[in-house]
């Protein structure tokens, strides 16, 4: 993250996020597929690292090897062609608010207190020197003497996928393929997102 002030002089928190160039590699249909969705490929690596199929799928599309595909079933405001180059000017162009989705940071095995927020036992008193952040009691009995499914416990909490609303565009640099939109998104530094309208 970072900051930008706006032209009240106000700081804003910020995020810049890279947003292509991106590449047409498939072009879904509903005679043929079922339904209508475009396929993007974005971030370039090598022939050694791509398997034979995902090789000759990127073939097709005329293009070197790519690390992430994505789907988009919207509509897009142009016409596109197998192996195209999509960049952030073409369509950043009237965009004012975005939703981006990722995989949020995962942190591990946590309990309740981090996981759920629970407040823990209690105070220090009545003998209680080591059970301040423990759950509790569960709530099972002589019936049904097991735990409900679903009960909130400790449990790897985090690397999540989240999808985040109505972030406003700030600034678009498209010679660079940016986009700085207000606030902060899923996910640790490099990680990949998905940006839509």
């Amino acid at each position: 993250m970072t900051s930008v002030f706006d032209a009240a002089g106000k700081n804003m928190p910020c995020t810049v996020i890279e947003a292509g160039p991106c590449v047409v590699t498939q072009l879904r249909t509903v005679e043929k597929d079922g339904y209508a969705a475009v396929q993007l490929a974005y971030d370039e690596t090598t022939e050694k690292h791509t398997s034979k199929a995902l090789k000759g799928h990127f073939d097709k599309a005329e293009t070197t090897p790519k690390r992430k595909l994505v789907e988009f079933k919207n509509d897009f405001p142009m016409e596109l062609k197998l192996g195209q180059v999509i960049t952030v000017a073409d369509l950043s162009e009237g965009v004012q608010w975005v939703d981006v989705t990722g995989i949020s940071k995962g942190k591990g095995f946590q309990g309740v207190v981090k996981r759920h927020g629970f407040q823990g036992v209690g105070g220090q008193t009545h003998g209680q020197d080591d059970r301040l952040r423990h759950p509790g009691s569960m709530g099972a009995s002589s019936w049904p003497s097991r735990v409900f499914k679903g009960m909130r416990m400790a449990g790897r909490m985090g690397g999540d996928r989240v999808k985040v609303f109505n972030l406003q565009v700030i600034k678009v640099v498209p010679e660079n393929n940016l986009i700085v939109v207000k606030g902060s998104v899923p996910g640790a530094k490099g990680s990949y997102l998905i940006v839509e309208d």
